[in-house]
């Protein structure tokens, strides 16, 4: 218990201190043969903050917390992406992520971005190095459960060539939990709604969800009502905006939405352009599902050591 509060003491330092020079780099995990060092740690809370401005507002031992999980399952990932030969990442699909990440947090360019992210003390080349371990996880993803989506294009033809010129989109954050047991369930939820009145659910979605959104927030951007499943968009309409879903059954656990905000707008469909949007935000949203579950079936083979 003593070497518990120390290590744990040692580790709250990691958040008050202002720089890593003093930091002493012990190693703390072991996953398989891989380590995670007091400075990984140290350096993924400073990678979080930067990419999630309202984490700033977190307790240490929660951020502390967030950071570590962020950093297991990235080790997890990187385990699994060993035993592909993937190629390179092509640099423009990199950069598109990037500007995606920048504009998230209010920025114009990527010369405001390195200049956002020197604050930090964060390395660009960082970064990409860990947007690049996504994209490798992604096209494992893509080329073991592709064959396996099921999209209705004759449905979706049909609902476009129904729609009206007005349309609503929805600003949503989601959360995404599991439980091993059922007895599991009741009591995680209650943590996480406690949490969202305490923390806000942005940072709660940093805390409890098991989805790689969780690295923003759970930000999922604006989306149009007709790129959503609709058994969710049954569960949005029922709520008003700043409210959240209760939980919905998916095949990776349990999906909370919350409406940030809404909008109607006039719309002039181009029938070819929004198919293939359908279809996209479609696969997206079952390979996402797909991702989740395959991280808990290798995360099983995977020996977790606490030094």
């Amino acid at each position: 218990m003593r070497i518990k509060i120390i290590k744990y003491l040692t580790l709250f330092m990691l958040l008050i201190n202002p720089t890593a020079s003093s930091i002493e780099n012990k190693i703390l995990f072991k996953v398989n043969n891989e380590i995670i060092t007091s400075i990984d740690l140290y350096n993924e809370i400073k990678y979080l903050k930067a990419l999630n401005p309202n984490l700033k507002n977190l307790e240490s031992n929660k951020m502390l917390e967030i950071a570590k999980n962020s950093l297991l399952r990235e080790k997890i990932k990187e385990i699994e992406i060993s035993k592909y030969n993937l190629g390179k990442i092509n640099q423009q699909y990199l950069d598109n992520i990037l500007s995606s990440i920048y504009t998230n947090i209010g920025l114009k360019n990527i010369d405001d971005f390195i200049e956002y992210i020197n604050t930090f003390e964060i390395n660009l080349e960082v970064i990409k190095t860990k947007l690049a371990t996504e994209a490798f996880w992604n096209q494992i993803i893509y080329q073991k459960f592709f064959s396996k989506l099921k999209i209705d294009k004759n449905q979706i033809k049909k609902d476009i060539e129904s729609a009206q010129l007005t349309t609503k989109s929805y600003q949503l954050n989601e959360i995404i939990f599991s439980v091993s047991q059922t007895n599991d369930y009741q009591k995680l939820l209650k943590n996480i709604k406690e949490s969202i009145i305490e923390n806000g659910f942005e940072n709660t979605a940093a805390i409890y969800s098991i989805s790689d959104s969780s690295k923003n927030g759970g930000n999922l951007g604006w989306i149009s009502e007709n790129f959503i499943d609709k058994k969710i968009l049954d569960e949005i309409n029922k709520i008003k905006v700043g409210q959240y879903t209760q939980p919905i059954l998916i095949p990776s656990g349990f999906l909370i939405i919350q409406v940030k905000d809404a909008k109607e707008e006039e719309k002039k469909i181009d029938i070819e352009k929004e198919f293939n949007l359908r279809v996209q935000s479609l696969q997206n949203q079952q390979l996402n599902q797909y991702s989740n579950i395959y991280f808990k079936k290798i995360k099983k083979d995977i020996l977790i050591n606490e030094k």
